[in-house]
C-alpha cells in the first residue's frame, strides 16, 4: 500500500508518497491548497498516479507536544480532502518538518528563492518517513 503524505499549508500543500512496501517516502510536488482540499483535477492526477490506500496529514504541535493552533484548520481541511477523495487520512506530528527541509534544502545549495516551492514538499517526505520508520520500528 502506498501513503501519501500532505503538508497542508494556507496556500500550498507539499505532497509526498511512500512506495508499495512503505519504506521510503519520496517528495512529488507542491499544489496551491485550494486544489487539494476541493478535490481537483490536478490532485485528482496525483491521487490516480499514486493510487494511495491512505492519506497521512501533517498535524502542526507545539513544541511541548500539544496541538498548535493551525491544527483544528488541518483536521478541517484533511476531513474534506478524505470525504472528497474516498482514501482514509491520519496525523502525524510534523513538528520542525519545514525547517528541517530548509536546512536541507539549503545544504544541497539552494537559496530562499530557488526553496520557494520544494520546501512543503520535502517537509511532507520527511514526516512521512519518520512515520513509516516508527511504523517499521513498532513492527520488528
Amino acid at each position: 500500500m502506498r501513503v501519501l503524505a500532505l503538508d497542508i499549508g494556507e496556500k500550498r500543500t507539499g505532497v509526498a508518497v511512500s512506495d508499495p512496501g512503505m519504506r521510503v517516502a519520496t517528495p512529488v510536488c507542491v499544489l496551491p491548497s485550494q486544489e487539494v482540499t476541493q478535490c481537483s483535477r490536478t490532485f485528482r492526477d496525483v491521487l490516480e498516479d499514486w493510487d494511495p490506500g491512505l492519506l497521512l496529514c501533517g498535524l502542526p504541535r507545539t513544541l511541548s507536544g500539544e496541538e498548535g493552533p493551525q491544527a483544528k484548520r488541518i483536521r478541517q481541511a484533511a476531513a474534506e480532502i478524505s470525504r472528497a477523495s474516498g482514501i482514509e487520512c491520519a496525523f502525524c506530528d510534523e513538528r520542525l518538518s519545514s525547517r528541517e527541509a530548509k536546512q536541507s534544502l539549503h545544504d544541497m545549495g539552494y537559496d530562499e528563492r530557488k526553496m520557494r516551492g520544494k520546501v512543503d514538499m520535502v517537509a511532507a517526505s520527511l514526516f512521512l518517513q519518520s512515520w513509516l520508520d516508527a511504523r517499521a520500528a513498532a513492527s520488528d
